[in-house]
């Protein structure tokens, strides 16, 4: 079964989200892959140790996101989802794509009301990570990866939204996986050039791209959805 309604393979289209998505990553979450990087003291900050430290960051980070994936997707298995639940599954996270994406661009801020239950969690969580700071070695930015993959995130929710539909945990992992994999590059680049992409990830304008960017990919999935349903 594939949850993403897109005319792609299942992994190949949580992929391409993960890609897409990385405009959001740039615009929301640079700001976080940017202090990690300026947390490492500067007598260590040459290329072959950042890279390392980045790489050790987002592998705890998509570990992470492969655990909640496994976690929802066996919550899916609990009930029986009809044709009719999946197809919503699929709307709502179409839709959340778009409410995030009017949040980046400072447009409308409703989605910090769906965000806000993550932050509950988040808040047991954000104290334990920054004891890990400043991050020195290897297994420290893999668990400090780790707790940032739990952060409040309506990228992230509108990806479970599928785990969910697909109700397989491994595949729920995979999937989550794949995506993780796609948001790579966009947060890796930021990491390794944090001091001068800072401002231009606060820039109006490149949130405003991001925006426009995560709101064509949810038009795309949309308009694949309601084409599967009308034949």
């Amino acid at each position: 079964m594939n949850p993403t309604g897109l005319d792609l393979p299942p992994l190949l289209a949580a992929f391409v989200f993960g890609l897409m998505g990385g405009a959001h990553c740039i615009g929301m979450c640079g700001g976080i892959m940017s202090a990690l990087t300026f947390a490492v003291p500067p007598s260590m900050r040459h290329p072959a140790r950042m890279g390392g430290l980045l790489l050790s960051y987002n592998a705890g980070r998509i570990i992470s996101y492969m655990s909640a994936g496994a976690l929802v997707a066996l919550l899916g298995t609990l009930f029986s989802l009809s044709a009719t639940a999946r197809l919503l599954l699929q709307v709502f996270a179409a839709l959340m794509l778009i409410l995030m994406a009017l949040y980046i661009a400072n447009w409308w801020k409703g989605l910090l009301k769906v965000e806000a239950v993550g932050r509950r969690l988040w808040r047991f969580i954000e104290p334990v990570g920054r004891r890990l700071m400043p991050v020195v070695h290897i297994p420290q930015a893999f668990a400090l990866g780790a707790l940032w993959g739990w952060l409040p995130c309506g990228l992230v929710y509108s990806m479970l939204a599928w785990s969910l539909a697909i109700a397989d945990p491994l595949q729920g992992a995979l999937l989550m996986g794949a995506f993780g994999l796609g948001t790579l590059p966009a947060l890796l680049a930021t990491g390794l050039a944090a001091r001068q992409l800072s401002h231009l990830i606060r820039h109006p304008a490149t949130r405003s791209v991001a925006a426009l960017t995560i709101i064509a990919f949810a038009l795309w999935q949309l308009w694949t959805l309601t084409a599967h349903n009308l034949h």
